[in-house]
C-alpha cells in the first residue's frame, strides 16, 4: 500500500507532513510518498531519521495555497505538490492521498484530476466530532456543497455510513438528519424531502432527526446536512470549544486559590483537552470520489498528519470507494 502526502500543504508544512509521514511509515508499516521540494525534504528527513526505507519523494517545485483560486490553481500549477500528489493517485502510483493545503484545491482537484464516482452527483467532506461519552460522530456535509438538493443529502447518507462501518468500526451506524427539532414534520422543503428518503431507506438506519444541541451527546453515529448547515455547525462547535477553554483557563490562573484547584484538576482537563482536539482525529474524507482522499486540517501537527494516514490506509485496506460504489448503485 502507498499513501502520498501533500508534503508541502498546511501550516506547519513541510515539517510536520515528513514528520507525520516517518511516524506513519514506522507505526503502520506502510509506504509513503512525499510530493514536494524534494531538496528540503531530503533535509528534513536527513535530520530526523537514518532509515528513509518505504519513504519515496516526487519532487515538485509549485505550492498552491489558500489565496490561489482553487479550479485555476489546479489547471495552472501543474508542478505544485498537490497536483503531483492528485495524478499520481489517478495514475494508480499511490492508493490514497492527504493534504493539509486548501480545502478548495483539494476537492476542486479531486473532482478534475481523480474524478467522482459515476453514481454520486456531489462528493462530500464527512467531519468527526468527538462527542461526551468518548466516541466521534461523522458530520456531512461540512463544507463542500451549500447548495443541495435531497438526493445529495441521501448520497451522503450512504457514503457516511460505509465510512462510518469500515474505518469507525461501527456496525450499525445510527444515521440522524440535522433539523431544527426532531418532529418528522419540522424544517424547510429539502429537510422534509431528505427524511422522506432517508426513512424509506433499507440501506441504513435512519433514526430521524437531531438538534444541533444533541450532537455532542453522541446520539447519532451519523448526522446529514447540506455543506452550509455542516460548516455553521462545524465552526460553532469548533469556537465555542476555543472559547470556553479560554475562559477556564482564565478563571483557573484568576487567583491563588484557583490554582491550587487548576492543579488538581489538571490530568482532568488534560483528557477533556485531548478528547476535543483535531490532531488526534486526523482528518476529514472527501467521500464520493474515485480515491480516498483525506483532507487533515490546515493546522495539523505532525500526530494529525500521522493519523490522516491512518484514516487513508484503513479506507483502501476497507475497500471504502467500491462499497460506497456498490450500495449507490442499489439505491
Amino acid at each position: 500500500m502507498k499513501i502520498i502526502v501533500d508534503a508541502m500543504g498546511g501550516d506547519h508544512a513541510p515539517e510536520s507532513t515528513v514528520l507525520g509521514s516517518i511516524k506513519a511509515r514506522d507505526e503502520y508499516g506502510i509506504n509513503v510518498i512525499l510530493s514536494g521540494n524534494e531538496q528540503i525534504i531530503k533535509k528534513i528527513l536527513d535530520k530526523n531519521t537514518r532509515d528513509t526505507k518505504n519513504i519515496d519523494i516526487i519532487n515538485a517545485e509549485e505550492i498552491i495555497t489558500n489565496d490561489d483560486k482553487p479550479v485555476l490553481a489546479i489547471k495552472k500549477k501543474k508542478d505544485s505538490s498537490l497536483v503531483k500528489a492528485l495524478t499520481a493517485v489517478k495514475e494508480n502510483e499511490a492508493d490514497a492521498i492527504v493534504s493539509a493545503g486548501s480545502t478548495g484545491a483539494l476537492l476542486s482537484g479531486g473532482l478534475i484530476v481523480i474524478g467522482r464516482m459515476d453514481e454520486i452527483e456531489r462528493p462530500a467532506i464527512c467531519t468527526n466530532i468527538p462527542n461526551t461519552v468518548g466516541g466521534y460522530s461523522l458530520l456531512i456535509d461540512s463544507g463542500a456543497n451549500v447548495d443541495c438538493k435531497a438526493a445529495y443529502l441521501y448520497d451522503f447518507a450512504i457514503m457516511a455510513n460505509i465510512y462510518s462501518q469500515k474505518v469507525m468500526g461501527i456496525e450499525s451506524p445510527i444515521i440522524s438528519l440535522a433539523n431544527i427539532g426532531t418532529e418528522e414534520g419540522k424544517g424547510d422543503q429539502l429537510t422534509k424531502e431528505t427524511y422522506e428518503l432517508l426513512k424509506n431507506s433499507k440501506l441504513i438506519n435512519f433514526c430521524g432527526n437531531i438538534e444541533s444541541r444533541e450532537i455532542l451527546q453522541g446520539s447519532a453515529d451519523v448526522i446529514v446536512c447540506d455543506g452550509f448547515i455542516g460548516n455553521m455547525i462545524l465552526k460553532t462547535l469548533e469556537g465555542t470549544a476555543i472559547e470556553l477553554m479560554k475562559a477556564l483557563k482564565k478563571e483557573l490562573s484568576s487567583s491563588f486559590r484557583t490554582k491550587i484547584g487548576a492543579a488538581l484538576a489538571m490530568p482532568a482537563l488534560s483528557n477533556l483537552k485531548k478528547m476535543f482536539d483535531f490532531n488526534e482525529i486526523g482528518g476529514a474524507p472527501l467521500l464520493g470520489l474515485k480515491a480516498p482522499v483525506i483532507k487533515a486540517h490546515g493546522s495539523s501537527s505532525d500526530i494529525a498528519i500521522k493519523n490522516a494516514i491512518r484514516q487513508a490506509k484503513l479506507c483502501v485496506e476497507n475497500n471504502v470507494v467500491k462499497l460506497i460504489e456498490e450500495s449507490i448503485v442499489k439505491k
